[in-house]
């Protein structure tokens, strides 16, 4: 009887393929930032099967010299992560997510390279510049985007300027976490998002570039993904795979603390609300003190990190670097707490393996 599981599995469970780069399961862990998918997650992630992703967003955060040091830092510590994550995981694929938004961020780009990562994927704007950036490696690109506008417009740039397509393509919907690629009208009135209806287009604006490239680009859904059921869904709908964030936290492999975690666990549907960051960006976040605090009095900013090319320290409300890393040190109460639109759902704390296990249970 186990024998004849396995081989059903290994028939009905297709991998999802990126060029050269096979992930046994069609799972893509979502990359979170500041500090919450490194080395651990992301490795653990690979070893299960799927791709483990590490965020490049202040990844350095608990450097010795990260405050007086900052790039440097984050570049040491992003070559670190990957080079650990390869090793823990030597069969697996292993990514990072590194927002165009980032200061720097063809640096960080060029680090990851010559740390040997497998593939890289970028949102938070158009990545035009990443396939020069990764020319003569063999390192994968992908675009995260929301609409079949963004994908025709970054396809046919690559295409054009290039000579290039991309190796896979995340399409983010509306209830993911963190920064999204909505407007904050469109987010308060989800109903008018037809998120199902915008993936069969790009599946449609894609097609024409496997075509001309004579090559396969894996397209993969994002964003309130959270059952087997939802996995189903999407793989039904024409989904290579699919990239979850929020059910990962939760594990006891996650690099976060355990006091981040716990805001999963104990939150409630009220909790989980739209906000606005710093950069201007919608996000979606757990409601806490610090949101309260920062919306009656702006804070003194000290310092600035220079994380993100639109945030300016004298007009910004507070500081989202400073916010992000009291959330994965475990200071919760004067930290932003980004989240997916399940994260109410989350009941105890889980292994990596048993969350692949319960995404792949329908396939």
């Amino acid at each position: 009887m186990y024998l004849y599981i396995l081989y059903k599995e290994a028939i009905i469970i297709k991998p999802l393929q990126i060029g050269d780069l096979i992930a046994k399961v069609p799972i893509i862990q979502g990359g979170m930032g500041v500090g919450i998918s490194r080395s651990s997650l992301a490795s653990a992630v690979a070893r299960a099967g799927g791709v483990g992703v590490i965020s490049g967003v202040h990844v350095g955060y608990d450097e010795e010299d990260f405050e007086t040091n900052t790039l440097n830092a984050n570049l040491r510590a992003l070559k670190k992560h990957i080079i650990k994550a390869k090793e823990n995981a030597p069969k697996g694929i292993i990514g990072v997510n590194l927002m165009v938004a980032m200061n720097n961020y063809e640096q960080h780009v060029k680090e990851a390279i010559s740390a040997g990562v497998d593939l890289i994927i970028s949102g938070a704007g158009l990545p035009s510049k990443l396939p020069s950036l990764v020319k003569g490696s063999k390192v994968k690109i992908a675009p995260i985007i929301s609409t079949s506008k963004a994908c025709k417009v970054i396809l046919k740039m690559w295409d054009r300027k290039e000579k290039m397509t991309a190796d896979l393509i995340v399409v983010e919907g509306p209830n993911a976490g963190g920064h999204l690629g909505y407007h904050k009208d469109e987010l308060k009135n989800m109903d008018s998002i037809d998120y199902d209806k915008e993936f069969v287009e790009i599946l449609k604006v894609t097609k024409e570039y496997e075509e001309k490239y004579n090559k396969k680009i894996p397209v993969v859904a994002a964003g309130g993904i959270f059952t087997g059921e939802d996995v189903l869904k999407y793989i039904n709908l024409g989904a290579s795979g699919v990239q979850v964030g929020t059910k990962f936290v939760a594990t006891h492999e996650c690099d976060a603390s355990l006091e981040f975690k716990n805001t999963y666990i104990n939150s409630n549907k009220e909790d989980i609300n739209l906000v606005i960051s710093p950069v201007g960006m919608p996000g979606r976040a757990i409601h806490n003190k610090f949101i309260e605090k920062v919306s009656a009095n702006r804070p003194k900013i000290t310092k600035c990190y220079n994380c993100l090319i639109p945030c300016n320290p004298k007009d910004t409300p507070y500081c989202i670097s400073e916010a992000l890393i009291n959330a994965v040190k475990g200071d919760v109460d004067n930290a932003l707490l980004f989240c997916g639109s399940n994260a109410y759902k989350v009941d105890r704390l889980y292994s990596v393996d048993e969350v692949i296990s319960e995404l792949t249970c329908k396939l």
